[in-house]
């Protein structure tokens, strides 16, 4: 089910974004992105971070309140608990790089005003017109496995009809049909962290989280054998 699929959108990143792959250049040319409507209300442009040959590329959904106001990914209460499940799993002994399907913060002012912005999911015409950063940040990187977390980072690469629930815990190939300009990549899909945040219980949730991160790790220590 994860074949890549052409889904047309009007609004597009495309012409933001340089033919540079140097991630300086790249995050620099994505503070002016207006590539879809979500940039006119986030503080600013959330790119990637992380080493130009990280081996791990973590894939995520979007920034959140504190990283669009930190301007880094990755860093508010998702972020925390990311570090302690790759932690566990063992991903954190390897070089990443960590990025946002979408690179602004798509949030709606809370009931009854007050500054509390509450998060709201990308729609998939965000999803789709960000998607020439994301490849373009894949581009760059080259890593030797892409950890997507959740549903928006799954149809960042593979399409809409992307399902977290058929696909986490299993290495899928992107892109399916190979190209020239993008090396295939193996992707390990996994919940998002927030997800586990949510859950009921949360212990259970994080432990599953741990298992699907520590394929991962186990599919890097299997190349370096």
């Amino acid at each position: 089910m994860c074949a890549a699929r052409d889904d047309s959108t009007e609004a597009t990143a495309e012409r933001f974004v340089p033919h540079s792959r140097s991630l300086k250049t790249l995050s620099s040319a994505a503070e002016s992105c207006q590539g879809c409507d979500l940039y006119r209300d986030a503080t600013q442009t959330v790119f990637g971070n992380g080493p130009r040959h990280a081996r791990v590329f973590l894939l995520g959904e979007q920034p959140g309140d504190v990283e669009d106001r930190a301007g880094e990914p990755f860093v508010g209460p998702s972020g925390q608990l990311l570090d302690r499940a790759m932690a566990q799993a063992g991903l954190d002994e390897y070089e990443l790089y960590r990025t946002n399907a979408v690179k602004h913060f798509h949030w709606r002012p809370a009931p009854g005003g007050g500054k509390r912005r509450i998060h709201q999911p990308p729609e998939y015409r965000h999803i789709a017109a960000c998607r020439p950063w994301a490849r373009a940040e894949l581009e760059a990187v080259r890593p030797d496995v892409v950890v997507a977390l959740g549903a928006s980072a799954g149809k960042s690469l593979f399409g809409s009809g992307f399902r977290v629930g058929e696909a986490r815990g299993r290495v899928h190939k992107w892109p399916a049909a190979g190209s020239d300009d993008v090396p295939e990549v193996d992707v390990v899909a996994t919940v998002h962290p927030s997800a586990v945040l949510r859950a009921p219980d949360r212990e259970k949730a994080f432990e599953s989280f741990v298992s699907d991160l520590r394929l991962a790790a186990e599919w890097l220590a299997d190349q370096d054998r």
